[in-house]
């Protein structure tokens, strides 16, 4: 994969595609304000799905920030994250953080799920 763009390929777009990985997520990082559910994926690269409710961030101005910079962390480390599927969902408070606090959360997150992929290879993976 050359380039750091977030095309359609890079993310989960199909209902099917995020309950595959909630039904039977692999890998799990979890914090206070961000869950982060992932399982190796079908195709040779990573992909992305978000789950922002609007119960646990009332603004859309927050969620779309909160989503921003999601996708913004995800795109910068696709290339180490290996093929894996991952959704990622805000807990409340997460809107009351600064976007420095938020990008260090994710990269905490991203840094645990790549530790748990590389120390245990998937069994079961379809």
């Amino acid at each position: 994969m050359s380039g750091y763009g977030f095309g359609r390929r890079l993310r989960l777009l199909k209902a099917a595609d995020f309950q595959r990985v909630f039904q039977r997520a692999t890998y799990k990082s979890s914090h206070r304000q961000i869950l982060v559910l992932a399982r190796p994926a079908v195709g040779d690269h990573p992909r992305l799905g978000l789950v922002i409710a609007k119960k646990n961030i009332r603004l859309a101005v927050d969620r779309n920030r909160v989503k921003r910079l999601i996708r913004e962390s995800f795109r910068h480390r696709q290339h180490e994250l290996g093929a894996i599927d991952f959704v990622v969902l805000a807990r409340r408070g997460l809107d009351e953080l600064d976007n420095t606090a938020i990008q260090q959360l994710l990269e905490k997150q991203w840094r645990r799920i790549i530790k748990q992929s590389t120390k245990q290879p998937s069994l079961n993976e379809k």
